[in-house]
């Protein structure tokens, strides 16, 4: 899979001249430091056009928000006139060459995996750095972006699943044999050349056609996304969307769908020899694990109602080999509602997710609050629905304010988010229909052995805050996360005893710092992880309740320098 979309990207980069090569498809990917971040609070305090949701993202700043160039909001990054990196060609000057920002991102964990939404990285101990640089080159209404990514991870060695655990491992691997989500990629150093943030598209008007492996990010939310983040590497996929709102008589839309090809990572669960009386835990997974993912999103803003977006996602996914009818390509017509303990082979097949959405943001009161509520399943009947709105949901609610402080463009920024995908129903966790993982999809939700939604894995329950100052593209903060790892598995395995002391919980302070030096940007996120019971781990002991579980502490930097060219 891999070699073949390098052969589309090369044919892309040497078979585009045969094309006319419009400025309106450049992004800012998600990946990159500071930049979205910046865009999102200049929206609240009302300079950036307060018709762009936010909830379909890589955005298209040009478009979007009336922008000569993308990378360049403010203006007091590029100049044309002088440049010796962006050029300006054709009749008027209409057709563009912009030199991408140059991107450094670089984490390092001391004792164990951690860190959500990086893209292309990997679950690493160590050090891993993401290098990426390109063009983007327009002319009439053709556009292509080149942006690869050249990963290096050290991949160092670390205790994962405890082996110790002997009488949890086959209850885990209910979940491993149902996605592919390995701790560790191979067992040496892990080095990539990936196309990254790359695309080529047509461009009529304020709509946009074509291939992309960039990261995706559906939905309202800052820190978890239910249906697709860059939690993962991108994927190959072909996209129909808006560049920008599309005004109308009753509001604003915007809007995508996607098709692409998802694989697995190749790589097995940890102590995928374990066996309990000749009886292995693992089974093995499909050997082709080429899937088929499907999605569509849209977004609206009444125009009765200054502020507010609704929206509505869902995505198809299934194994390439099974796909035969219609509705497995377009999740529109997937259908095939019903009951769930009623057996139908044609829904069965497909892992199918649908959320709802909104987003209401106050420019006066430099404020927004936001929220998803998704089903893991689209096959519910409405008014079982109705009945039961808990059964397999999952859900994210927050906010954020700018509270502006006595010098000019200085504001404190409090922010916070809460999301759950762990379940509330006793049967829904006995019958395994945790987010994520799939009975028949058995490499579950997942590209390359990492989910595509919430990036903590299947059924984790996360609480985060944010309270810090912020000053155009500066900010300095402080962030608290509490995560609940696979809440569905501690009630499946620890149902009997009701210990609690056995949960899974990471406590993580951090400390953030985003700067602009000239045309540098700088982003820091220092964290401290203090681990509770790792991997649910706590030996008993007969004259001692409170006894310490395996409790771990890792510390984590991530920093990222992204040079936007002058």
């Amino acid at each position: 899979m891999r070699e073949r979309i390098y052969k589309i990207l090369l044919f892309i980069f040497f078979g585009f001249g045969a094309f006319p090569l419009c400025s309106y498809s450049q992004t800012v990917p998600l990946n990159t430091p500071v930049l979205e971040e910046y865009m999102r609070r200049r929206q609240l305090i009302g300079s950036l056009n307060e018709n762009v949701s936010f909830a379909i993202r890589p955005l298209h700043p040009a478009p979007a928000f009336d922008r000569y160039i993308g990378i360049d909001l403010d203006s007091t990054f590029t100049d044309f006139d002088t440049s010796k990196f962006h050029y300006l060609t054709g009749k008027k000057n209409k057709n563009k060459l912009i030199t991408m920002p140059l991107t450094l991102r670089t984490q390092y964990n001391s004792e164990y995996a951690f860190g959500p939404n990086n893209g292309a990285m990997i679950p690493n101990r160590g050090f891993q750095h993401i290098l990426s640089a390109g063009f983007y080159l327009q002319e009439g209404k053709f556009s292509i972006q080149i942006q690869p990514e050249l990963l290096l991870a050290q991949n160092k060695d670390y205790l994962g699943f405890p082996i110790e655990h002997e009488s949890t491992i086959l209850f885990y691997y209910e979940y491993m044999n149902r996605i592919d989500m390995p701790e560790r990629f191979g067992e040496g150093e892990f080095n990539r050349l990936l196309p990254g943030q790359s695309s080529i598209r047509f461009n009529p008007g304020g709509f946009s056609f074509g291939l992309s492996t960039e990261n995706l990010w559906w939905g309202p939310s800052k820190r978890n996304s239910l249906i697709l983040s860059n939690n993962a590497q991108g994927f190959l996929h072909f996209t129909a969307n808006t560049l920008k709102p599309v005004k109308t008589g009753i509001g604003y839309f915007e809007g995508q769908f996607i098709a692409g090809l998802l694989n697995s990572s190749g790589y097995l669960p940890p102590h995928p020899d374990y066996s309990v009386q000749g009886n292995p835990a693992l089974i093995p997974k499909r050997a082709n694990g080429e899937r088929y993912l499907s999605g569509l999103i849209f977004s609206y803003k009444p125009k009765w109602v200054p502020g507010l977006f609704l929206g509505y996602s869902a995505t198809n996914h299934l194994y390439r080999e099974d796909m035969d009818r219609l509705g497995d390509y377009v999740p529109i017509f997937n259908g095939q509602k019903g009951l769930y303990d009623v057996f139908n082979p044609i829904r069965d097949k497909r892992q199918q997710f649908s959320s709802g959405f909104f987003r209401w943001i106050s420019p006066e009161g430099h404020f927004e609050f936001y929220g998803e509520y998704g089903t893991n399943g689209n096959s519910i009947k409405f008014g079982d629905f109705l009945i039961t709105p808990e059964k397999n949901r999952g859900f994210t609610l927050g906010f954020s304010n700018l509270v502006p402080l006595s010098k000019e463009r200085q504001f404190l920024q409090i922010s916070a988010e809460m999301t759950q995908t762990g379940q509330p129903i006793r049967e829904s966790i006995r019958n395994l229909d945790t987010w994520y993982i799939h009975n028949h999809v058995r490499d579950g939700y997942t590209h390359n052995g990492q989910v595509l939604g919430v990036g903590y894995g299947p059924a984790s329950n996360v609480n985060w805050i944010e309270i810090g100052w912020v000053k155009d593209f500066s900010r300095i903060a402080f962030h608290f996360e509490r995560i609940v790892y696979n809440n569905d598995f501690y009630y499946f395995r620890y149902e009997g005893s009701k210990d609690w002391r056995n949960k899974y919980v990471d406590l993580v302070p951090s400390l953030v710092a985003d700067w602009r030096f000239g045309n540098l940007l700088v982003h820091g996120n220092f964290q401290y992880v203090n681990t509770l019971n790792y991997m649910w781990f706590l030996e008993n002991q007969p004259d001692q309740y409170f006894v310490p579980g395996l409790d771990r502490n890792n510390f984590v930097g991530t920093v990222g320098i992204s040079y936007i060219f002058k």
